[in-house]
């Protein structure tokens, strides 16, 4: 089995001063909010109970927003991330929720043209290890980039590289056994303060347990003003 946790805390700086009266995660794509987005790629996959980390400044919205997620079919739970330290942190809060099972993190305003059901399915054939979806951009320097070796599997991946390997983005769809949260525990915070889930992925890669799958219709990270506004013109295309 395979719980999903979606990170959707923050505080949506990039987007104020909107976000400084509604969350981020509330704001509209298409004809739904950015959060049911995320739930949707999840319940698409086969993945329904869902935990949502969520900021402690919107919490109440969530819950009345989406309540139980038996309207969309789903199950969901809610838990807070006080201090927000990274995605690898928000991921570790869901340790006593995904019990002794594997996780499927998706970040809340990562918006996927693809069913990731194909992802989910690679994985599930693995004894142990990871899956990380990658996306060919234009700017690879704004997120984790991949390098592979010359049999095609994952060399490492460096965050936010001022002269980037290659142009294969990590998106914000990751699978991981339970062991996880054990690698989370042992994390040391990084310059910038975090605790990274690419330090997490490395680990997976230097096991040579990381394998991945290529997004092949769009992917948005919609946290801006501009890849909102994307956002909306390609979800609405795809319709």
């Amino acid at each position: 089995m395979i719980k999903g946790v979606i990170l959707a805390g923050g505080k949506g700086t990039r987007l104020w001063p909107v976000t400084k009266v509604v969350g981020k995660h509330f704001l509209p794509v298409g004809n739904k909010t950015i959060i049911h987005y995320p739930i949707l790629t999840l319940k698409n996959a086969g993945i329904k109970d869902i935990l949502i980390v969520c900021g402690q400044e919107h919490t109440d919205q969530y819950v009345k927003l989406l309540g139980s997620g038996s309207e969309l079919g789903v199950n969901l739970y809610y838990t807070i991330q006080v201090d927000p330290l990274g995605i690898a942190h928000g991921l570790g809060l869901a340790r006593s929720f995904a019990e002794n099972n594997s996780v499927a993190l998706v970040l809340g305003d990562n918006i996927f043209g693809d069913n990731l059901s194909v992802a989910v399915k690679k994985f599930s054939k693995k004894e142990r290890g990871g899956l990380i979806v990658l996306k060919k951009v234009s700017d690879p320097q704004r997120f984790g980039v991949a390098s592979f070796r010359k049999d095609g599997t994952i060399k490492n991946i460096v965050e936010k590289p001022k002269k980037p390997a290659t142009n294969w983005a990590v998106t914000g769809f990751y699978l991981y056994d339970n062991r996880v949260f054990d690698v989370i525990k042992n994390l040391k915070l990084s310059n910038r303060g975090e605790y990274e889930i690419t330090d997490v992925n490395n680990f997976y890669i230097r096991e040579g347990a990381m394998d991945y799958v290529k997004a092949k219709k769009y992917w948005v990270d919609a946290g801006t003003f501009d890849s909102l506004h994307l956002a909306n013109i390609l979800v609405r295309k795809q319709k």
